[in-house]
């Protein structure tokens, strides 16, 4: 296993644009939202090491900065923290460029492991053959 603290392995996973079904009784983006492109963003970054099934194992810590606002363009920068042999650890970023100022926020943090698994589901090193096609 292998740790990386590097600031420039920091990368873009995902962009999005918060839409008013996201939001809550306050004009605020949920946070279970939120958490759910965590997951994506997450995957995207293992993607990148192996072509398989990942799982998202644990979620090891949240923490919410600031709001997110209708109309901001959140964008998720993931870094991986840990390389085991079966599973990866993602620091998750997230930043928003609010719609009225285009001000850029930290908004949240995040750290995630994911786990590549075979069809059946058993964890295997996600250095092994890919496990998914291209078709």
């Amino acid at each position: 296993m292998t740790e990386s603290h590097d600031e420039s392995t920091r990368r873009l996973a995902l962009r999005i644009v918060t839409m008013p079904r996201d939001t809550n009784q306050y004009g605020t983006i949920f946070g279970g939202v939120i958490l759910s492109y965590i997951d994506q963003a997450g995957f995207v970054e293992c993607r990148r090491h192996g072509r398989h099934r990942w799982v998202t194992a644990s979620l090891d810590r949240v923490d919410f900065r600031a709001p997110v606002h209708l109309g901001d363009i959140v964008s998720f920068y993931a870094r991986p923290t840990r390389m085991g042999t079966k599973s990866i650890t993602v620091r998750i970023e997230v930043e928003a460029e609010r719609y009225t100022t285009q001000q850029r926020v930290r908004v949240t943090e995040a750290t995630i492991t994911l786990v590549s698994v075979d069809p059946a589901g058993n964890p295997i090193p996600y250095t092994s053959e890919p496990t998914i096609d291209d078709e």
